[in-house]
C-alpha cells in the first residue's frame, strides 16, 4: 500500500510538471515577455544612466543620441522558457528546491541579458568596429550559451543527479505493463 501511495505521488509529481509546462506554452511564450521587458529594460536604462546621460521613452534607451531599441529577441524569453523546461523537466527536486532553482537561473539570466545588453550598447554608442559581430554572436549563440551554463551552474550547485525528460521516461517505462512483463519472463527463465 505505501509503495502504491508513493508510485501514485510521483505520478501525480510528472502530471503536474508537464501541465504546468504544456499551460505555458499554449498562449505562447509571451508571458516571459510580458514579465521579463520591464525587468530588461529599466535596469538597462539605469545601468546607462550612472555613465552617461540617457533618456527612456518605451522600450528605447537613448545614450548620448544613439537609440537603442530594446526589442522581444533582446529580453530572450524563449531563454527563460528553455530554462523553465529544464528544470520542470527534471524529477526528484522539491517544490521549495525548484523555486529556488528557478528563482537563481531566472536572476541570473536576467543579469547577463542586462550586462549583454550594456556591453553591446557600449561598443554601439562608440561606433566600435567589433559591434556587429559581437551582436551576430550574441544573438546566434549568446543566450543558448547562457541557458547552458546557467544549467550546469544549477545542476553543480544543487546536486542534481537526474536528467531532464530521460528520468521521468525511465519512470513511466518501469511503471508500465510492458517493463513487468519483461520482468517477469526474465524470471521465470
Amino acid at each position: 500500500m505505501k509503495k502504491l501511495k508513493e508510485q501514485t505521488k510521483k505520478l501525480l509529481d510528472i502530471f503536474i510538471r508537464y501541465l504546468i509546462l504544456v499551460a505555458i506554452a499554449i498562449p505562447g511564450i509571451y508571458i516571459f515577455y510580458l514579465i521579463f521587458t520591464p525587468l530588461t529594460v529599466y535596469p538597462s536604462y539605469f545601468l546607462f544612466n550612472l555613465f552617461f546621460e540617457t533618456s527612456l521613452k518605451g522600450n528605447i534607451i537613448t545614450v548620448k543620441s544613439f537609440p537603442i531599441e530594446i526589442i522581444q529577441a533582446c529580453i530572450a524569453g524563449a531563454a527563460y522558457y528553455l530554462l523553465l523546461i529544464l528544470i520542470l523537466s527534471t524529477r526528484n527536486i522539491k517544490l521549495n528546491k525548484r523555486i529556488k532553482i528557478i528563482s537563481l537561473s531566472f536572476s541570473l539570466l536576467l543579469l547577463l541579458n542586462i550586462l549583454r545588453i550594456f556591453f553591446l550598447g557600449i561598443l554601439y554608442i562608440s561606433e566600435s568596429a567589433f559591434f556587429d559581430i559581437s551582436h551576430k554572436l550574441f544573438w546566434y549563440s549568446g543566450s543558448t550559451l547562457f541557458v547552458v551554463l546557467i544549467w550546469f551552474l544549477q545542476v553543480w550547485l544543487f546536486k542534481i543527479k537526474e536528467v531532464p525528460f530521460y528520468s521521468d521516461l525511465i519512470f513511466l517505462y518501469r511503471q508500465s505493463s510492458l517493463y513487468k512483463y519483461k520482468i517477469k519472463i526474465k524470471k521465470s527463465k
